[in-house]
């Protein structure tokens, strides 16, 4: 009996160390402790924190390619020349349908001037993808990346957190990130980095 309750006392403190262990790993981590928390919303949210990085301090030309909805392919270098807008997205993110009418209104001021907007699409087949822009009256285009190869090539120059959507990046005419925003994009802040961006010589 003593020996039985012997046992149970030192898995009990082996648990506890473990516990205590575990919350230090993810005390300054946002997106550690949501998934931590195992609510099961289907999406770890970024933390709402928005980088603008400074012309002398971008990062090389990001790359990446992908297949739009329609087949089209796209690639980062297809796209240099222009202020470029990537959303990370799926349909049953619940901040995604959040931001998604700010995204299409930001779209719709900044297309004259040039400025691409593409949804990168994380999980969805086709139909949903095309639900999802019909119900939000989306009129830009998103490229599939159910594989993940986009989100991979971004997430290994630490632009985008792999768990982490939504997320938006802001790309230079060069082709490099000069903000992100991780979590819902706030319209105002999004306009403001959008605008600087462009203003840039």
């Amino acid at each position: 009996m003593t020996s039985s309750m012997s046992r149970r006392s030192l898995f009990a403190a082996t648990g506890a160390v473990l516990s205590v262990a575990l919350a230090a790993c993810t005390a300054n981590d946002p997106l550690a402790q949501q998934a931590a928390a195992g609510d099961n919303k289907g999406f770890v949210a970024g933390d709402g924190s928005v980088t603008e990085y400074a012309l002398a301090k971008r990062s090389d030309p990001v790359e990446f390619s992908g297949k739009l909805f329609d087949g089209t392919t796209i690639t980062a270098a297809s796209v240099r020349g222009k202020v470029t807008i990537l959303n990370f997205w799926y349909a049953a993110c619940s901040p995604c349908r959040l931001e998604a009418p700010s995204l299409q209104s930001l779209y719709s001021e900044f297309k004259a001037q040039g400025v691409d907007f593409f949804g990168v699409n994380i999980r969805d087949e086709v139909a949903t993808a095309e639900a999802f822009e019909r119900t939000f009256k989306i009129g830009y285009p998103s490229i599939m990346d159910k594989d993940g190869g986009v989100l991979l090539a971004l997430s290994r120059r630490n632009l985008v957190p792999p768990a982490a959507v939504p997320t938006t990046l802001v790309l230079d005419r060069q082709g490099r990130v000069s903000a992100r925003i991780l979590g819902t994009a706030d319209k105002s802040t999004l306009k403001a980095l959008i605008t600087s961006t462009l203003a840039e010589k």
